[in-house]
């Protein structure tokens, strides 16, 4: 307990550990020791995120025996070193903490003498179980000036704003899916749609497996998340198409949406109809005349609502992806837009910077509850809360669950947090919002668009080809994975291990998410990788 009570101190901008940790006379030690003239590029070797660390990170492949200079000292490594891994430059006795980012991330399990690798089999979580929290509030003003930026989006009715002007089949049920398939299918072949410039119109069938066979809150969750892919303004409009012997049953289904544009939501039941595939292109002809007419308009960039999240995270996530996002994230803040940030097992070990930064005590409530309800999860399964990080992390890097929630929690900068999300629960404060959802990529990115979240910022140092329903744009921590998978990554934050400034990387991201939110595709949208996952906790009948 006295390890979480230990982040009381927040440092103000911790979220920016290059760019933010001066402003408070916390200096990240960035070296440069290698020059490669041909490229005219400044290539740094190691990096101290934090006066108060007692290791470095490595930034490129050492070599045992190599020498480090650290602050003045020489360093002799010990052991090979990896980039992203870190390296002892001080004596740590055995059950003393391992500081990174200012923090403890764990504690040596043997002693661990100057030029170590410290990983995994020296280092272990401090975390426990169940916690009480109380409330030390320290909130943060933003300093971003007001710009006037826009988008060319979509206005929807209801006054929603979307960023695409897409036409989709949703479920009610997985029984339907190849139905689905086969409806866009034959409709685009009949009809070759097009939009008001001409442009082919995507269609997408989002396939689960769900919708039968499910009681409870699994129910619940598959009713709720379906409702928010059908509502979410991305979509110019969408077939429900269900079986008709679902317990999702498609009248229920209709029902809890509520009020919406009934000639762009259109429901079909399989079972009801002599020609299901006829009669469903019937409705999308009717969807059809509707979408392509639609235009873009200029739109404030406060209306913009994005999701953050992380994946195949790396020892350099929370040194340049991570912090780059967060930067962004209240940069957006700052404009009125809106962000948000789940996977709620990954911020465990660095709640609470986040409760310190809740809006009212209330929020603090929501979000003690978030991260809480979360670990009797674990709890009630007879599984351990924190069997994290995972393989891939690991071999990145990180070593302990606090090592990488420190570096995941970054994504959401320095901003107050202004609202806490049920899983399911649709956006309704601007600023950093919190999502009930797990670490799980696929499960979490489509909760934070079934949120509301036009776009989502995947940061990753492994990477991924995925794509939610919404677009994903990966971001890659660095630049030999970005360089190897320019079919994945849509931008590359390894230049800020490199000599590239925080202020110029926020320009130039900037402008890559208005560019996407004008219309250029993500990665995972070109090569059609479009799925949805959704969250499953009790039997299966």
């Amino acid at each position: 307990m006295g390890f979480l009570f230990s982040f009381r101190n927040t440092i103000r901008n911790f979220a920016h550990p290059f760019l933010g940790l001066s402003n408070t006379g916390e200096c990240a030690k960035k070296y440069r020791l290698k020059e490669e003239s041909d490229t005219n590029h400044i290539m740094k070797e190691l990096i101290k995120i934090h006066s108060r660390d007692n290791v470095v990170i490595a930034l490129r492949n050492f070599k045992k025996g190599e020498t480090m200079d650290v602050e003045g000292q020489a360093i002799v490594l010990v052991d090979d070193i990896d980039r992203g891994h870190k390296v002892a430059i001080v004596d740590i006795p055995l059950d003393a903490n391992v500081v990174k980012y200012g923090y403890p991330i764990g504690h040596a399990t043997k002693d661990i003498k100057v030029g170590e690798h410290v990983h995994v089999q020296n280092v272990r979580t401090n975390l426990k179980d169940v916690f009480d929290y109380s409330y030390n509030p320290q909130l943060h003003e933003l300093a971003h000036p007001l710009r006037d930026l826009k988008f060319n989006g979509f206005r929807r009715k209801n006054g929603d704003v979307g960023i695409r002007n897409e036409i989709w089949i949703v479920p009610t049920v997985g029984c339907v899916n190849g139905i689905a398939e086969q409806i866009i299918r034959e409709f685009k072949a009949e009809e070759n749609p097009v939009d008001a410039e001409g442009n082919p119109i995507n269609f997408e069938v989002f396939k689960h497996s769900y919708g039968c066979s499910q009681l409870g809150d699994d129910h619940e969750n598959t009713r709720t998340i379906l409702g928010d892919i059908v509502m979410h303004p991305n979509a110019g409009g969408v077939l429900v198409l269900g079986l008709g012997c679902e317990n999702n049953k498609i009248d229920e289904f209709e029902m809890s949406l509520g009020q919406f544009d009934r000639s762009r939501i259109k429901f079909l039941s399989s079972q009801s109809t002599q020609d299901e595939v006829e009669d469903a292109k019937k409705l999308l002809k009717d969807i059809y005349e509707e979408v392509r007419q639609d235009r873009r308009e200029p739109v404030s960039i406060s209306e913009l609502k994005v999701g953050l999240k992380c994946g195949g995270s790396d020892g350099l996530s929370g040194i340049t992806a991570n912090p780059l996002v967060g930067y962004f994230s209240d940069f957006l803040i700052s404009q009125g837009g809106t962000t948000i940030l789940t996977e709620v097992p990954e911020m465990f070990g660095a709640e609470t910077i986040l409760m310190d930064r809740c809006v009212t005590n209330e929020v603090f409530e929501k979000t003690v509850h978030l991260i809480n309800d979360f670990k009797q999860y674990f709890i009630d399964l007879k599984q351990p809360i924190y069997e994290n990080p995972s393989p891939g992390n690991k071999a990145g890097g990180i070593s302990t669950l606090e090592d990488k929630s420190l570096g995941c929690t970054q994504k959401g900068g320095v901003a107050n947090v202004v609202d806490v999300l049920k899983y399911g629960e649709r956006l309704k404060a601007k600023g950093l919002n919190l999502l009930s959802a797990p670490g799980n990529d696929l499960v979490a990115a489509t909760a934070l668009g079934a949120s509301g979240c036009h776009i989502v910022l995947f940061t990753t140092g492994r990477g991924t080809p995925f794509g939610s329903f919404v677009p994903t744009l990966k971001i890659a921590t660095n630049s030999e994975l970005a360089n190897n998978k320019k079919h994945w990554i849509d931008y590359n934050a390894g230049p800020l291990a490199e000599d590239q400034s925080f202020d110029d990387a926020l320009e130039l991201f900037i402008d890559k998410i208005l560019r996407v939110a004008n219309g250029e595709l993500a990665n995972h949208e070109k090569t059609g990788f479009r799925e949805i996952a959704i969250f499953k906790t009790g039997v299966t009948l």
